[in-house]
């Protein structure tokens, strides 16, 4: 088999077979990574007689001949359709309400299609031409943005783990109660948005996958962050507790510093088994049924075959592990179980529907505690609300890469190639869509994961938002260095997330973070999709940080990250001291001589800092010692305040000026990551005179208008 013809095969299903190092030197993708990926993108080449025939099937493929489900453009711009429509000469529009128009197609350039008239209105259309039919997506020019929600005004919010919120009754970790809660002092204080770790499912028979950005599935919630008391009342929710004598062992969850994620899940799970026994005897069995009920079954309706795999798959992997705690992968089960269509898995379901509908009743409560939380937010006076966290890809022996298997790349984890920061690259672990399942497909993957995360939210923040348009894909056992860049069809999915912004009225925020590719942030903008910019990495190649006014105004502003220590941390050290104390556990951390060497680096950063914040005059006098950092944390605040950026968000660890870190990359069982609680309940963490002082600095910078040609 001849390499020319596996690299462009490569090139043609959007493999890149070579890239470039922040050096600029470039690499060779080896072959045998390129035959894996292609592969799994479904052009099998492990032989010369299979690469031809991928080569024959891609090069028809891209020829545009064949019909697409979906077809994306923008309102009033004129579309080429593709090569199906090459003879007709007519088309006929029926828009969502039911209206239709007749067009007539003009013709295309060279031997190319027909071309549509631009048309006026957004929605999801169909349009047919010659017999064929298709959907026509027509997004706005971009994203519905922060301009939209506050013309001339920067505004601002807070970041929040909501693990870590507190609250009387939430059973050790942090709930929709908590998020309310703090919304609502937030909102006293002038806040309009709340940004929130991500709400994805998890596994709730192994509460010990506690991570965020690993989910499950990103189509449903974590039914641990649920308050169940925004549905069935307080009242009925302490009785439960009562009766199941779990009110001890709440309390006592609810008292430790760290969350005990297999604890409180145990706690958790048995009290909403209670609720649902209760819900069964009281709503579900009366006839008609009671409110709770018909809103359960119209919930239940409404999820159709993506809740159905979830909650198959929630019940089957829990009893998979009760009879081996080794089958914790699908892909390790028996055939019959790794299909989700098999006739034993429908057989299974149907001995074990009353476990299937408890699963359906956890993502009920779950998804109710969330609507109830945002509405509490706009009822508040917050102009955007609660701002969802869309991670960067799912968990391959989640349940979405078992119920959906054609929609992802199985066999393929998502990371990054080597850089400055990463000498032998990254494997997050996730796996991702395939892009060629996207397009055929209809992009319903793509939609139906972006509808979750918008349906009760003002707004996303898309994790790693250059995998829109292109992943560093790593086959299954090779090394992160052996990895290549898979593309994806960016602009249909740029033109989808304008279009479900604008339906659902929410921003759309995208992790722009570290190294990309030319011209991307740009891209970002363009679409209306605000970028990210970071106090801590908001310096130029001297090492100096960056004065507020050059800061973009279509991003978003922030003190820190969830990956980063808080100010308070960075300026006084903790940060190196605690993985300089991890040294003996994590041989990533072992090397003393760089730690060291860290320490003599920081104490440039911390004269670079001061030196910044002065200028910009949110810092004066002397530069405050390591061990006095709350001063700095002031004008880092005040800092970040007055860029021109149109919203700015405040992480609580810096609200509270808080030294310990949500997650130390790198870590597993090292650092206590995604565990932490803060310090007081949610309702009153504001009320904490340092914290009410930093929200009243965001609140007299972020609401004067910018100055003429900001």
């Amino acid at each position: 088999m001849s390499e020319a013809e596996l690299r462009e095969l490569a090139i043609q299903a959007g493999v890149a077979p070579e890239w470039k190092d922040l050096t600029g030197v470039t690499h060779a993708v080896a072959p045998r990574t390129l035959r894996a990926l292609l592969t799994m993108l479904g052009f099998p080449c492990g032989n010369a007689g299979e690469l031809h025939d991928s080569l024959r099937r891609i090069e028809s493929s891209t020829g545009d001949a064949a019909t697409p489900s979906l077809v994306t453009t923008r309102a009033r711009e004129s579309l080429v359709l593709p090569a199906f429509a090459t003879k007709a000469r007519r088309a006929r529009l029926t828009f969502e309400d039911g209206a239709r128009q007749d067009l007539e197609l003009e013709e295309g350039p060279g031997r190319g299609g027909r071309i549509l008239p631009g048309v006026e209105r957004p929605g999801y259309h169909r349009l047919e031409i010659g017999g064929a039919e298709v959907t026509l997506a027509v997004a706005p020019p971009r994203c519905f943005t922060i301009e939209d929600v506050a013309p001339r005004e920067r505004i601002f919010g807070l970041a929040a783990q909501v693990y870590g919120l507190r609250r009387s009754g939430d059973g050790g970790t942090g709930d929709m109660g908590g998020v309310r809660a703090l919304a609502m002092a937030a909102a006293q204080h002038g806040a309009d948005a709340l940004a929130l770790s991500p709400l994805h499912a998890l596994f709730s028979a192994d509460p010990k996958r506690f991570g965020p950005y690993s989910p499950s599935s990103r189509l449903f919630l974590n039914p641990l962050h649920a308050d169940p008391s925004m549905v069935f009342g307080p009242e009925r929710v302490r009785a439960a507790a009562q009766d199941t004598q779990l009110k001890n062992e709440m309390a006592e969850l609810e008292k430790l510093e760290l969350v005990d994620w297999p604890r409180a899940a145990h706690a958790k799970m048995a009290l909403y088994r209670a609720l649902f026994e209760s819900f069964e005897r009281l709503e579900l069995a009366s006839r008609p049924p009671a409110r709770l009920a018909a809103d359960f079954l119209d919930f239940v309706k409404e999820g159709g075959e993506l809740l159905a795999g979830h909650a198959h798959f929630e019940t089957l992997h829990s009893a998979r592990l009760a009879a081996d705690r080794k089958a914790w992968n699908w892909r390790d089960w028996e055939s019959s179980w790794r299909d989700p269509e098999s006739a034993e898995v429908a057989h299974f379901a149907k001995l074990h529907s009353r476990e299937v509908e408890f699963h359906f009743f956890l993502q009920w409560l779950a998804d109710r505690s969330l609507a109830v939380t945002q509405a509490a937010c706009k009822d508040a006076g917050m102009r955007i609300g609660l701002i969802s966290d869309l991670a960067i890809g799912m968990d391959a022996a989640g349940s979405h890469a078992w119920s959906r298997q054609r929609d992802i790349l199985v066999g393929a984890s998502v990371g990054a190639p080597p850089d400055y920061y990463n000498a032998n690259g990254q494997n997050w672990g996730l796996t991702a869509f395939s892009p060629h399942a996207l397009v055929a497909e209809g992009f319903a993957p793509f939609l139906a994961t972006l509808r979750a995360v918008l349906r009760h939210a003002g707004g996303v923040r898309i994790d790693h938002a250059m995998g829109l348009m292109r992943l560093w894909l790593i086959p299954e056992g090779a090394a992160p260095t052996q990895g290549a860049y898979v593309s994806y069809p960016v602009e249909d999915l740029f033109t989808l997330a304008a279009l479900e912004s604008w339906r659902h009225r929410a921003i759309v925020i995208g992790e722009d973070l570290g190294t990309l590719p030319h011209g991307f942030r740009e891209r970002l903008g363009g679409q209306g999709i605000a970028g990210m910019q970071v106090l801590r990495f908001e310096r130029d190649e001297h090492g100096y940080f960056r004065p507020p006014e050059s800061w973009r105004s279509s991003a978003i502003a922030m003190t820190v990250t969830h990956d980063l220590a808080p100010t308070a941390g960075w300026w006084c050290g903790h940060d190196i001291d605690m993985r300089a104390s991890l040294a003996a556990s994590s041989p990533a951390f072992a090397d003393a001589e760089a730690l060291e060497a860290e320490r003599r680096a920081r104490d440039t950063d911390r004269r670079f800092l001061w030196g910044a914040l002065c200028h910009a005059g949110t810092g004066t006098g002397e530069q405050p010692a390591p061990e006095e950092p709350q001063g700095v944390v002031d004008a880092a605040v005040r800092f970040t305040a007055s860029t021109p950026c149109g919203l700015a968000l405040l992480p609580l660890e810096d609200a509270l000026g808080m030294i310990e870190q949500p997650n130390l990359p790198g870590t597993i069982d090292e650092h206590p990551n995604w565990r932490r609680r803060l310090p007081g309940d949610a309702a009153a963490l504001l009320d904490i005179p340092a914290a009410a002082s930093r929200l009243e600095m965001m609140r007299d910078r972020c609401t004067k208008k910018p100055a003429e040609g900001q």
